[in-house]
């Protein structure tokens, strides 16, 4: 069976090395993939920002399925483009991916299948916003409506940081382009879980609990990026939880996405805050997250690939999950200045001395290869990831690698994972 994936990053790296573990697989491409990808599959040219392009490549390659990895990609409407070419294709339409490509749809979604999330407001103009703040408690936070790559949201501690964060939003200053409307939020506070679940538009199956870490410094200071770290373990949440989340957020999601004449088949990822009141919906994604899929996947003991194409074929009732007890974890590598300007070409070294490390898989996320050698080509370069019995296990492998991997300028936050050794 020939599989292409879309990407390029770290998510796309994981969904690669997953899919070759199938003994079904017989080829898998990717387009237009990076580095490491590369050493497991046949990479391709293509834009993830050009439709027409990623088509001309699908039609060249004749896959019998296509895995889209980013957001960009579903919210153009690749996924319906491939469905009226009769291509299988794991990922929602263009219309179900709103969920995630418009902060405000999904928002009033939830306010209409009473789906708990924080109290909001959406405002078109810098003036309606700043009207709209005043309805709101201090923090709050201000989120792009659009795409963002992560960086969309903002926390706020005072009224001047809001205007601030409203100017730069609707100017486009902010580097994740000009929005046309913004949502204002409650602040929710308590611990964020990345509750993962694959559907095909009618049943639902929860992958492993995960938590993402936003933002670029070490106490979860600084701005949010696409994801420095993530870990995965069994305690996370309770069976009792999980079902909780399943029947009261997942499902009536999937059956809400049904009833409106947009059915939603692929990953639905839920942001959730676990506060005081409950669980509550932070934001929903239409595909798997960037490094939560890195530390998900390290866990599972089930072949992915037929999972995905029960989903594809409204089968998945009948598939199953399995997965490795204990924890695992992922740490990105980056550039200095990311989520700002950064500097690439860096020459990359130590790879293969951190591949040794037992347990330990490095996925690429951006870097390209100059002359034979690994050099950086993004602002998230490398995701370090390890499963173990436990988190401590896992973490101290995955940071005994990151020790004899160098670059110039190389970043990682050192404290991964710590917040859930220490509660």
């Amino acid at each position: 069976m020939k599989v292409l994936v879309i990407g390029a990053g770290g998510r796309e790296h994981a969904l690669v090395w997953s899919i070759c573990q199938s003994r079904r697989v017989s080829e898998v491409v990717c387009a237009p993939g990076n580095a490491g990808i590369a050493q497991l599959a046949r990479s391709v040219p293509a834009s993830q920002k050009d439709l027409d392009d990623l088509l001309r490549v699908t039609a060249a390659e004749r896959p019998d399925l296509v895995v889209v990895g980013p957001e960009l990609p579903l919210s153009l409407g690749l996924v319906d483009e491939l469905q009226r070419r009769s291509i299988p294709v794991f990922g929602p339409t263009q219309k179900a991916a709103q969920l995630e490509s418009s902060k405000a749809f999904a928002k009033r979604f939830m306010q209409r299948h009473h789906i708990p999330t924080a109290a909001y407001a959406v405002a078109t103009s810098e003036q309606q916003a700043m009207e709209s703040i005043d309805l709101f408690h201090l923090p709050l936070v201000i989120k792009a409506d659009g795409l963002a790559s992560g960086k969309g949201v903002i926390v706020c501690e005072t009224r001047r940081e809001a205007g601030e964060a409203i100017a730069g939003l609707f100017s486009g200053k902010n580097s994740v382009g000009a929005q046309s409307s913004v949502v204002i939020e409650e602040f929710l506070r308590g611990e964020e879980v990345s509750f993962l679940t694959l559907t095909d538009g009618k049943h639902v199956r929860p992958l492993v609990p995960a938590q993402d870490h936003k933002r670029v410094g070490e106490g979860d200071k600084g701005p949010n990026t696409g994801g420095m770290g993530a870990y995965s373990s069994d305690g996370m949440l309770d069976d009792q939880m999980r079902e909780w989340i399943l029947h009261h957020i997942a499902q009536p999601a999937v059956s809400g996405m049904a009833a409106e004449e947009a059915p939603f088949a692929g990953v639905l990822y839920i942001g959730l805050m676990m506060t005081a009141r409950g669980p509550m919906v932070l934001e929903f994604n239409a595909r798997f997250g960037d490094p939560e899929t890195q530390a998900i996947l390290a866990r599972l003991d089930s072949d992915l690939l037929q999972v995905l194409e029960a989903c594809v074929k409204e089968r998945l009732n009948e598939s199953e999950l399995r997965w490795k007890p204990g924890a695992s974890a992922c740490v990105i590598a980056a550039s200095a200045g990311y989520p700002g300007s950064y500097t690439t070409g860096r020459k990359i070294s130590g790879l293969e001395e951190a591949a040794r490390v037992p347990g330990v898989q490095i996925f690429h996320s951006g870097t390209s290869q100059v002359e034979g050698h690994y050099v950086t080509d993004g602002g998230r370069v490398l995701g370090v990831t390890a499963a173990a019995p436990d988190l401590e296990r896992s973490l101290a492998l995955v940071y005994e690698a990151l020790g004899r991997i160098k670059y110039e300028g190389m970043y990682y936050r050192r404290d991964i994972g710590r917040r859930s050794l220490v509660s």
